[in-house]
């Protein structure tokens, strides 16, 4: 019998491991959600593991967005939200954080609309504010914060930045006092309470409370062990700030030198390096206009099928409106003056809509049309701006008073000016319409003008310029110009009785000398006597043919000058120079007189004699009709040169475009 084979022995395998309770995966949850050292991937791995046993757990979804938040995956986030379909899950608030996150501000705003206005709703109903440039608003909603008495620097310094970013930088000191916060508390209040200087134009002061700031940022960001180069971004808004505070003190050099050594050294902050190069160009002027336009473009990309550029999707996300309004409208300016009129049209089409509440855009567009001729359209958009818009028109009413003045449309110009209630009754103002009025005709307008702004510097608190004084001369001098005596006179008389001045007295007894002789006379009694008048016979002096201009100096009731003036006179004699002779020229040894024909051509002078011809050159060599053969090949070679050189020649000169850089072309044959 053959032996029985063994049977291979049987691998015992462990048995798999049952799998882990739900309890044991919220403990492992509970973990790896710990806020001191989260593990974001892992938690969103259990919670997919929860969600597999239990689907639909609140708790396991809220914890699952959360991570995702905070892994910075917005995305998978928001599909996450998006998919729950009909769950009972509140997830409202991260969905509108999340759409916050993807720069979708008005969609954010409308989920925030029917939730309960908390402490968390209402931050983030401040920062969408913030971001869709809706300051007042923003202010508004910190404002309820206060109530729920949040003591957090960052929402007090968030506060402040939103005031000064609503222009009402002067008001920051009293909040900060209302709040109890010192410019030293942190680096974001130092770096605020900066910005709030520069835009009350204290400079000056703004420059020592951004060092100030940088001081305190790298000390904090030291203490937390930031990289070099990871403080160096934090801070990279400082030092462009700082730039731009030495620029307005009267230093571009040194800001020029500044920007251009950030921008160099490529920190890694694009919204500080944004606002360096927007300045920067700013700085330069129009000297550089491609250059200009070439670094913007580096911010910026194609929109999609269209050649119109837009500013990059991270930086658009990064930069608040107000920078970017300032980005888009430079970019504008620089295309007008460089004449590429179909991308400035393009672009202009579009800033209305991204801006709707500025009117910057308007302002652009009214140039675009200005540079392509069409003046009456541009007065016609900036007209009805300022109507449908009166609380922002004091720019447009500007600027459609200069388009029109421009243009010879004086009364419209007129008009706009008078609509700027803020300095319509200056000085400066009055005298501009009158002379608007004056050019298109209208006196009775322009005395108007003059009559109002006197009755409303008379019903002033203060006139510490003089300011009723300077108008009412010169609407005295108006009137007595255009004819109108008694008005002129009323006028002079007021100013006498309000203490007036010489000029006055003179220009009432100048007005009414020929129509009221005893007020004349009257006034004329009140006027200082000139010194050495007595000595003066008028009635000689009427009989003589009129003054005689005299050399010397004049003395009043003296007919002759003094014996003084007479002497000094005869004393100064013309004084006799030495002639001046050429270089080796001897007066004592002249030499042979120069030729007399030395000034006429060669050709015209008698010794002139003309060279003889070579009659040995027009012999006849060779077979007949060689000689017409070589002068006709002669002219066809000379006629393809010249054409040639016109093809490869370079134009002298270039041409020069409106920024006002020369341009050169080579051309090629």
């Amino acid at each position: 019998m053959a032996p029985k084979t063994k049977e291979k022995a049987k691998l015992s395998t462990p048995t798999d491991a049952p799998p882990p309770s739900i309890e044991d995966l919220f403990t492992s949850l509970q973990r790896h959600c710990d806020p001191e050292k989260p593990n974001c991937d892992q938690a969103v791995k259990i919670a997919d593991q929860i969600l597999a046993i239990s689907p639909g757990d609140e708790a396991a979804l809220k914890c699952k967005v959360v991570a995702l938040i905070k892994a910075d995956k917005i995305d998978e986030a928001l599909s996450t939200i998006k998919g729950l379909g009909g769950f009972p899950v509140d997830l409202q608030i991260y969905k509108a954080y999340c759409l916050y996150r993807q720069n979708m501000l008005q969609e954010a705003l409308d989920c925030l609309k029917d939730l309960e206005k908390n402490s968390v709703v209402l931050q983030l109903e401040s920062q969408i504010f913030y971001r869709l440039g809706k300051m007042d608003a923003c202010i508004e909603s910190c404002e309820k914060l206060r109530k729920f008495k949040i003591d957090s620097v960052d929402l007090k310094s968030n506060v402040i930045a939103a005031l000064i970013s609503a222009g009402r930088a002067s008001e920051v000191q009293g909040l900060m006092d209302a709040l109890r916060v010192k410019a030293s508390d942190s680096f974001e209040l130092a770096y605020n309470i900066g910005c709030s200087l520069i835009e009350m134009g204290k400079f000056a002061d703004a420059e020592q409370q951004l060092l100030s700031a940088r001081r305190i940022g790298q000390e904090a960001l030291m203490e937390e062990e930031f990289a070099e180069e990871e403080i160096e971004g934090e801070l990279a808004p400082v030092t462009v700030q700082l730039a731009y505070a030495r620029q307005m003190l009267g230093h571009p050099e040194e800001a020029l030198e500044a920007y251009s050594e950030f921008i160099n050294r490529n920190v890694a902050n694009a919204p500080a390096h944004a606002v360096a190069t927007n300045n920067l160009i700013a700085l330069k002027g129009l000297k550089y206009v491609s250059d200009g336009l070439r670094k913007l473009e580096r911010l910026m990309e194609k929109d999609g099928g269209s050649q119109q550029f837009q500013i990059s999707g991270d930086l658009n996300y990064r930069l608040s409106s107000r920078q970017k309004e300032a980005l888009y409208c430079n970019r504008l300016l620089l295309l007008l003056h460089a004449n590429r009129m179909d991308q400035a049209r393009e672009l202009v089409s579009s800033l209305q809509n991204m801006f709707p509440d500025s009117s910057t855009p308007v302002l652009l567009q009214a140039a675009v049309l200005v540079k392509e001729n069409k003046v009456g359209k541009a007065e016609e958009i900036l007209s009805h701006f300022a109507d449908q818009f009166p609380d922002k028109s004091k720019p447009v009413l500007l600027a459609l008073a200069q388009i029109a003045a421009a243009a010879g449309h004086f009364s419209t110009a007129a008009e706009s000016l008078s609509k700027v209630t803020d300095i319509n009754n200056m000085p400066a103002t009055v005298a501009t319409i009158v002379a608007l009025m004056e050019h298109s005709g209208n006196i009775n307008g322009a005395s108007s003008v003059l009559r109002s702004a006197i009755q409303w510097w008379k019903n002033s608190m203060s006139d510490e310029g003089g300011h009723l004084k300077m108008i009412m001369h010169e609407a005295a001098s108006f009137e007595l110009k255009n004819g109108r005596e008694a008005e002129a006179a009323h006028l002079y008389e007021e100013l006498i009785k309000g203490g007036g001045s010489v000029e006055a007295l003179v220009g009432i007894v100048t007005t009414t000398a020929s129509s009221d002789l005893e007020k004349a006379e009257a006034y004329e009694k009140q006027l200082r006597p000139l010194p050495g008048l007595k000595g003066i016979n008028v009635e000689s002096l009427e009989r003589t043919a009129g003054a005689k201009r005299a050399d010397g100096p004049l003395h009043i009731g003296k007919a002759e000058a003094s014996e003084e003036a007479k002497a000094k006179a005869k004393s100064k004699k013309k004084r006799k120079r030495k002639p001046r002779y050429p270089k080796g020229y001897d007066p004592e040894n002249p030499g042979p007189p120069p030729d007399p024909e030395r000034w006429l051509p060669k050709r015209e002078r008698s010794s002139y004699r003309p060279k003889r011809k070579d009659k040995r050159a027009a012999q006849v060599r060779g077979s007949q009709g060689a000689v017409a053969r070589d002068k006709h090949e002669a002219t066809s070679t000379s006629s393809v040169q010249s054409s040639k050189a016109a093809v490869t020649g370079v134009p002298k000169g270039g041409s020069q475009g409106a920024g006002g850089s020369k341009s050169r072309k080579k051309s090629r044959s």
